[in-house]
């Protein structure tokens, strides 16, 4: 990689629409690490189970279990019938109270820890089905493929970024700035914003969220539409201030301004020096792989040569700072 702000990148020379690997990628794809990957942390819910001591009972009790409407999206992850040796265990509710069970069925239900998701690798499919049958969902969506053309269109990205963080630092503000640069499509343009905490007196006027801000009102500017396309818009999530974008950061954003910027429906962010202990897409914690947000983004690490590196000191910042 060369100087980020005085050359046109490496990715100038050569077919535009070529597909790049992550090798040649100007950032570094972070990875979800793996979870429920050691018995402590596999996560369990109680579930009524029921010991089967004949086997024909077993078809009997499947058609009693799927006529009393017990086969719910709760358990989809579990298999129904659980084998040790000569004793067949059934799995039936986690409801609050135990079923009543036919009277052809001699043994009470009882309770007992089940895996409450389905296993992501093999690791955790030997743990959980060590508690419970689980199935194996492993995740088979592919990271999106780059081309040359669009790795340049990062890398310019980026280079608008770390210059308007460097032009910010001249003017006494924090050198701290961001880019979401303009798609393929026709009528998009590039928006930059830079932190002004110094000068606005404010302690939420963040790059990140400035920089949504510049996108609100360039929506607001482009003149009302009738309400019908508006109400169409909130259906197919258009609406949302920056889906189908990409973000570029000289820092990893806050956990303030990476929940913005997930509420925005951003697709990618890319920063270029973590914050281990104020980040929030990957540092002290990273909001879009945690359980029960509504959406997901992708995050990249930029990748700084001796070169590049050396200008990045020009926007250091105490890691203890909130970007």
């Amino acid at each position: 990689m060369g100087s980020l702000t005085e050359d046109s990148g490496p990715y100038l020379d050569g077919d535009q629409a070529d597909l790049i690997s992550d090798e040649h990628l100007p950032f570094i794809r972070y990875k979800r690490p793996p979870e429920e990957e050691d018995a402590a942390s596999v996560k369990t819910i109680e579930a009524w189970v029921v010991d089967i001591s004949e086997p024909r009972r077993i078809a009997e009790m499947l058609r009693w279990i799927k006529q009393n409407g017990l086969e719910t999206e709760e358990l989809g992850h579990l298999k129904r019938i659980r084998k040790q040796g000569d004793l067949t265990t059934l799995l039936l509710t986690i409801s609050s109270s135990p079923p009543i069970l036919p009277e052809f069925i001699e043994s009470a239900p009882y309770l007992l820890p089940v895996p409450s998701s389905s296993a992501l690798t093999t690791t955790s499919l030997s743990l959980k089905s060590a508690l419970w049958p689980t199935f194996y969902t492993p995740s088979r969506k592919d990271d999106d493929p780059w081309s040359r053309g669009k790795a340049r269109w990062a890398w310019e990205a980026m280079k608008s970024a770390i210059e308007a963080a460097t032009e910010a630092k001249r003017n006494g503000e924090l050198p701290i700035a961001a880019c979401v640069p303009a798609q393929d499509e026709e009528g998009t343009i590039t928006f930059v914003a830079h932190d002004t905490r110094t000068s606005a007196e404010h302690p939420l006027k963040h790059a990140a969220i400035n920089v949504i801000r510049q996108i609100a009102d360039y929506r607001a500017l482009q003149g009302k539409q009738g309400d019908e396309t508006k109400e169409e818009n909130v259906k197919n999530g258009t609406n949302y201030l920056m889906t189908s974008l990409s973000i570029f950061l000289t820092h990893e954003p806050c956990i303030m301004c990476s929940m913005a910027l997930l509420h925005s429906r951003v697709k990618n962010v890319i920063y270029l020096f973590p914050m281990p202990k104020t980040g929030g897409c990957g540092g002290l914690t990273c909001l879009p792989t945690l359980n029960g947000v509504n959406h997901r983004f992708t995050i990249g690490t930029w990748k700084m040569s001796e070169t590049s590196a050396m200008e990045a000191e020009n926007i250091y910042i105490d890691g203890t700072l909130d970007a």
